[in-house]
């Protein structure tokens, strides 16, 4: 038995991969923005709409390789795509108790076909958040770990 180690592949291009992601990724992206959307009316939410989200963008890290997705998708701007989907969610909820109401009562907005907005902004909210937070784990753990990094004291 050989006592080879593994190392990772470097990244390879391949048009075929390359070329299927960039027409099929625009329309699995779309499809992510209708489940949210239609969350409220048929089967679906934030929460599934948000994985899908999501895949779009890891087939995209997967054909065009992880670091320029990374380079293109930093950190810092997935921390304000999950901020701002918690930022949403608070704010409706909490605008209902400005409005006389309870935490994410939307008819208490007073606004023509109000339950059906909050709920659909409740779910974008959700879906990016999702989103973020799937992509940022994965983007994080394609970066891997380094043995630099001290686990806890040596003591």
């Amino acid at each position: 038995m050989s006592s080879s180690s593994f190392t990772p592949q470097s990244y390879v291009e391949s048009t075929v991969i390359m070329t299927t992601v960039r027409v099929v990724s625009p329309f699995v992206f779309t499809f992510g923005l209708y489940v949210m959307f239609h969350g409220a009316e048929s089967a679906g939410g934030g929460f599934q709409g948000g994985a899908i989200v999501a895949s779009s963008i890891i087939m995209l890290a997967f054909a065009f390789g992880i670091d320029p997705t990374r380079a293109w998708l930093n950190d810092s701007l997935l921390r304000v795509v999950i901020g701002g989907g918690a930022a949403a969610f608070a704010l409706i909820g909490l605008g209902a108790l400005a409005f006389g109401g309870q935490f994410l009562n939307y008819s208490s907005y007073g606004i023509s076909h109000g339950v059906k907005y909050g709920i659909e902004l409740v779910e974008l909210g959700i879906g990016a958040i999702v989103a973020g937070i799937i992509t940022s784990l994965f983007m994080n753990l394609a970066a891997g770990f380094s043995d630099d990094e001290s686990g806890g004291d040596d003591a």
